[in-house]
């Protein structure tokens, strides 16, 4: 069955390699015509990544409902995203959320690398978290070395998107967000049938085997807000839902498909880890990372085991495809295209097809040979959150003219070359080193002091 896929998701690539090579802006954001069905399925498809899976029921295992602010945090950005900014971002044909900002606010090619660099090495962190998690579920179901289904997994999701572009994307997400939601509902209903679908029973059940703490939300409220900050800001840096709303075909399409999105992902990723404290009533002695696959296992059929295998394959496949085709779009968009003489739009599609490829080999070969270098690009998460999204918010809420909205190719913010620099900059290390809520306030007040004190009118501009 999953070979099958594969070839199927191959398949529709090429249905699509014409189309998405007549322009850049094809190619990265399919023109900005994508309907709300296919904007939803890709947001869905994209959200629902290994690590909801794997990851949250493993917390919901170690810590218990304690995850529950950084889930609502993390996926109740979408929602806040989809209320404050869906509809905002789809009113523009941007590729980036670097080149937005650039555009209405910055006007600076070092500011808009820094944040493309911050922006896409998030993505390149998480599409090598999809393909390793892939692997390593694959051995703990199997009993054989990861690498040749690694191998596998991500050499047809880079194919696939390499060939098609945003449309490869959106349309093989289409069906992978499909049968995962059949699945995912499925495999719900079978692992809270062990606690007759109350949670009530699944206290009494960690009682018995001492286990209530896992039920407590013992966290202060620093802690919680902390938490929630976190997953709040990283999103809001994270490209590829920026990416989306740029190509859906209106504003109200956006707005509707991200607010759907994240109401789904607060409920399964919720779901999820319940899941892992339901795992935990089972068996205390697991490695938390392995609860998931014992429940699977250890209490299933092999029917169950199979399905639950291509739950996480689709999963993954769907969100590593989306990860990898936003971080080369970034990167092309812009690190390169703005260091290089105009040319003709067909260069800009094989070059970032080659950017795919490149960064596709390089983001699985990183992550299986040099671990430690995947880490430090997990670190862009917690620094665009501090460094970029500050400056973001403060660009678009101080305006220069404030009657006027915003439009493509007019500046319309009082933030100035130097405050964003400083505040992008201080920000990300400050968040690093001292925790997010300190740099976002560092980011926020520095970015204001900085363009109040240095305005642009004061200092040569390098303009993008």
């Amino acid at each position: 069955m999953t070979i099958v896929l594969c070839a199927l998701f191959i398949a529709v690539a090429f249905m699509f390699r014409k189309k998405s090579a007549e322009s850049f802006v094809q190619y990265a954001i399919a023109g900005g015509t994508l309907p709300f069905f296919l904007i939803l399925f890709t947001d869905i498809a994209t959200i629902m990544g290994v690590g909801n899976f794997v990851g949250h029921s493993a917390k919901g295992y170690e810590i218990g409902v304690a995850n529950i602010p950084f889930v609502f945090g993390e996926q109740g950005a979408k929602v806040l995203f989809a209320l404050v900014f869906a509809g905002f971002a789809a009113r523009f044909t941007y590729v980036t959320i670097a080149e937005m900002m650039d555009d209405l606010i910055l006007r600076d090619r070092i500011a808009r690398a820094l944040i493309a660099i911050l922006t896409s090495a998030i993505m390149i962190a998480w599409t090598s978290g999809q393909a390793i998690g892939m692997g390593a579920l694959f051995s703990t179901f199997t009993g054989t070395e990861p690498l040749p289904m690694i191998l596998l997994f991500s050499g047809v999701f880079i194919v696939y998107t390499t060939v098609g572009g945003m449309y490869s994307v959106v349309w093989t997400d289409f069906i992978q967000g499909s049968l995962l939601i059949v699945i995912a509902l499925w495999f719900y209903y079978r692992i809270f049938s062990e606690v007759d679908f109350s949670y009530s029973a699944l206290q009494s059940q960690l009682a018995d085997v001492g286990g209530l703490h896992l039920a407590a939300l013992n966290l202060s409220a620093m802690e919680v807000l902390s938490l929630f900050v976190t997953g709040v800001f990283g999103i809001l840096a994270a490209q590829v839902y920026w990416q989306r709303c740029f190509a859906a075909e209106s504003p109200k399409v956006a707005s509707r498909a991200m607010l759907i999105g994240g109401i789904v992902a607060i409920v399964f990723t919720s779901l999820t880890t319940l899941a892992g404290i339901v795992v935990y009533t089972k068996n205390q002695s697991l490695d938390p990372n392995q609860a998931i696959s014992y429940f699977i296992l250890e209490e299933l059929t092999p029917v169950a085991v199979l399905a639950f295998f291509l739950l996480v394959f689709l999963a993954a496949i769907s969100s590593a495809s989306s990860l990898l085709h936003a971080a080369s779009v970034v990167i092309v968009n812009d690190l390169v295209i703005p260091n290089m003489k105009k040319r003709e739009e067909s260069f800009y599609v094989n070059l970032t097809r080659w950017c795919v490829l490149l960064v596709g080999v390089f983001s699985i070969g990183a992550a299986l040979l040099f671990e430690s270098i995947i880490d430090l690009f997990s670190l862009a998460y917690t620094m665009a959150g501090g460094g970029v999204v500050p400056v973001l918010i403060v660009g678009l809420l101080w305006k220069q003219r404030k009657s006027e909205k915003f439009e493509m190719g007019e500046r319309n913010s009082r933030v100035s070359v130097w405050g964003a620099r400083a505040g992008i900059l201080a920000g990300a290390v400050v968040s690093v080193t001292a925790g997010i809520l300190w740099g976002v306030l560092v980011s926020a007040v520095l970015t204001v002091l900085v363009s109040l004190m240095l305005p642009n009118g004061k200092l040569p501009v390098t303009e993008a």
